[in-house]
């Protein structure tokens, strides 16, 4: 093949390449937004979009940033945006943009802080929102918690282990730290009742940390709020590993 012919291929493939590039692009400016439940980067929160009359469709956000300060907006999603009724400046209304991406939606605001009176302080509700594993949409997580408490109250043991297990097995990584930590002990205490105190052990390693952890630091270590929480479950998990034959011992607060 000589030099010329070469180019030539050369420049058609850069062609052809360069025609496979847009043609994706234009896919994705044009994507549309599709209903279903979409979780918060770190489980802290919730967009659920629902079809609605005329080829509309509602949306509704609810975060938890914080101190447990939240966001909370709802509206109807048009081109791919929402404006809101309140605004920060008149000027620059709150206009919600929601752009389509692999497996998820990333939710901004138009103009900047021109929606910070949904929110409290600490919360924030832009981020790229991911469409959870099969089975972990957070109305799934709730609706297998509450089966699961039911049986539990019933104290049909194994069956509370079937309905919790997979939750354990999959979703976690849709939780928030709070949620992971209650399903966590929740758990461990029905591994308990059916004496599998290994698994008990087991499924409470990563809050092992907090455990150990005298009060006092955890107190200084979060906002009040978060803090509470926190407490809450670091006296659960050393409670529940307690019973499962490995007891707590606290490590000696910071000076």
């Amino acid at each position: 093949m000589n030099s010329s012919h070469a180019s030539r291929t050369q420049r058609a493939i850069m062609a052809a390449a360069s025609l496979v590039l847009l043609a994706c692009t234009t896919l994705i400016a044009h994507a549309q937004v599709t209903p279903g439940e979409y979780v918060y980067p770190g489980g802290f929160g919730v967009l659920k979009i629902v079809a609605s009359k005329g080829g509309a469709l509602q949306f509704d956000i609810e975060v938890v940033g914080g101190n447990f300060h939240t966001c909370n907006l709802s509206g109807v999603i048009r081109n791919n945006e929402a404006r809101m009724e309140e605004s920060a400046d008149d000027k620059q209304p709150c206009i919600v943009t929601f752009k389509p991406q692999k497996d998820g939606l990333a939710v901004d605001s138009k103009f900047g802080r021109a929606c910070s009176t949904y929110c409290g302080m600490r919360a924030d509700f832009t981020g790229v929102y991911q469409r959870p594993p099969s089975g972990c949409a957070p109305s799934q997580v709730r609706h297998s918690r509450n089966r699961f408490k039911a049986a539990y109250d019933k104290k049909q043991y194994a069956e509370a282990r079937g309905l919790l297990a997979p939750v354990v097995e999959k979703c976690l990584g849709t939780l928030n730290q709070y949620g992971e930590g209650w399903v966590r002990n929740d758990m461990a205490i029905t591994y308990y009742r059916t004496g599998e105190h290994a698994a008990c052990r087991d499924v409470l390693k990563p809050w092992l940390e907090l455990a150990q952890t005298p009060d006092s630091e955890i107190k200084d270590g979060y906002p009040p709020s978060d803090a509470e929480e926190m407490l809450r479950l670091a006296q659960a998990t050393r409670a529940n590993m307690k019973v499962c034959g490995a007891p707590v011992a606290l490590r000696k607060a910071k000076p």
